[in-house]
């Protein structure tokens, strides 16, 4: 990790909900479907209905995102003779996914022009973000562009930086929260106003697009502070985070 420059980090997070508001709103053939696949998993004393509201947001087939925020870090004079860096996060926000997906699409396709080494960098990516995105843009007829195509990979081959993994160290039963890594380190923490399991709510309830966006974001500057400090640079200072308008 020491070795990977800041300059060629793709940093990515996204936030999803499920695709009905509620259990009911599923047709019957999905409601079965959905018995079906959380079947194993039910806890105790907790319904089928109710375990859709805990869980769907996460579960591919019946998710969709509503956010996705990349941002990268660029290097910038301050006239002084040390390194100063700038971290530029843009979001993409959308009550249709499919939009969403094609302009990220086309986001990737713009960096991967100008830059064919970039490192995807995030928190828990390997397990949930890239996959899910992957999975939700063959479902929407979406070809999955080569950059990250992960699957046609070799695992050496494959360019992520996932802080998760970083902090494992080698222990793949260990599970570190961002919001944990992030007070572990002392780097301030992103959740000041909601946290994943509010998100539905926030989509559903509030139709508040942009309150998620802005949870997104700041999930984005975390990650890239936990880099800093797992690096030993000085952490970004807030007028170093440059917000892109969201489209």
């Amino acid at each position: 990790m020491q070795k990977t420059a800041l300059e060629g980090m793709f940093l990515i997070d996204i936030e999803t909900v499920s695709e009905k508001e509620s259990f009911h709103l599923l047709e019957p053939e999905w409601q079965e479907l959905w018995s079906e696949k959380i079947n194993r998993n039910l806890p105790p004393d907790v319904t089928a209905e109710e375990y859709y509201h805990m869980r769907a947001a996460i579960l591919s087939e019946f998710a969709k995102v509503v956010c996705i925020s990349f941002g990268y870090f660029k290097k910038v004079t301050d006239g002084s003779s040390s390194d100063a860096w700038q971290l530029r996060i843009k979001s993409f926000c959308s009550e249709n996914e499919e939009e969403l997906l094609k302009n990220f699409v086309e986001a990737l396709r713009h960096f991967h022009a100008n830059n064919q080494q970039w490192i995807f960098t995030g928190h828990n990516i390997k397990e949930f973000d890239v996959p899910f995105l992957s999975r939700r843009m063959i479902i929407n007829n979406i070809p999955i562009p080569a950059c990250i195509d992960f699957q046609n990979m070799k695992p050496w081959e494959t360019p992520v930086l996932d802080t998760l993994h970083l902090w494992r160290f080698g222990d793949y039963k260990h599970y570190t929260s961002l919001k944990l890594l992030a007070a572990a380190l002392g780097v301030p923490s992103p959740k000041d106003d909601i946290d994943g399991s509010e998100v539905g709510n926030v989509y559903w309830k509030e139709k508040n697009l942009e309150r998620i966006s802005v949870y997104c974001e700041k999930d984005v500057a975390t990650v890239a502070n936990v880099i800093l400090r797992l690096k030993g640079l000085p952490l970004l200072k807030q007028d170093q985070i440059v917000f892109v308008d969201r489209k």
